[in-house]
């Protein structure tokens, strides 16, 4: 029935993805939020085909070490964004797996 509508939008973000785990709904900005591996996309939620993109892989040297502890490096060692919360009127708060070696950090959003 949805498709049928044409209110349907496909998004094809990352390819050969599906780990979008992670959202957070800004209805003060008008924003979704969604971590993905290595990546955060903020959608417009009046235009939602309008969205920006934040890139935070993991570094080489946590990758190479994730390899080394023989994981796949391909599915497992990458920064899965795990957490995505509002921490003020200008700030988020993310965390990410970090390939094992959890990382997070303040993203301004304006």
């Amino acid at each position: 029935e949805m498709l049928e509508s044409n209110n349907i939008i496909n998004f094809n973000g990352l390819a050969n993805s599906s780990s979008y785990h992670t959202f957070l709904l800004d209805e003060e900005r008008s924003r979704l939020y969604v971590g993905a591996k290595d990546h955060i996309f903020s959608f417009n939620l009046v235009n939602i085909r309008e969205y920006q993109k934040i890139v935070w892989p993991v570094s080489h040297s946590r990758r190479d070490e994730c390899k080394w502890a023989g994981k796949d490096i391909l599915r497992e060692c990458a920064n899965f964004i795990k957490v995505l919360k509002a921490y003020n009127q200008t700030h988020l708060y993310a965390c990410g797996t970090g390939a094992f070696h959890p990382v997070c950090t303040y993203i301004e959003v304006g």
